[in-house]
């Protein structure tokens, strides 16, 4: 199963390569944001799944996903798993 958190895109990383800053959860990382490339997408709320942003999304939206996904406890998983992975990365030599 394929699973989108919604996350609010906060700054741009690198816009030539259209990197931005994610903020999902309070955990923060870049993501590819060429899927929503149409429109400046910072301080939008975005479907963020494996480093992209797949969709746009309002604010209402986001919430309410949010909300249901912590209800099936998934989301913790899935920022959990963000976690261990930045953690990962900034051991990497």
């Amino acid at each position: 199963m394929c699973l989108g958190i919604p996350g609010r895109i906060i700054a741009w990383v690198d816009k030539a390569s259209l990197m931005a800053m994610a903020e999902v959860s309070g955990v923060r990382r870049a993501v590819n944001v060429a899927c929503v490339a149409g429109e400046d997408p910072i301080g939008k709320w975005a479907l963020i799944h494996v480093g992209f942003a797949m969709a746009l999304i309002d604010e209402d939206e986001a919430a309410r996903t949010l909300e249901a996904l912590r209800d099936l406890g998934e989301a913790q998983e899935a920022v959990e798993q963000m976690r261990a992975a930045d953690l990962a990365l900034e051991a990497a030599p």
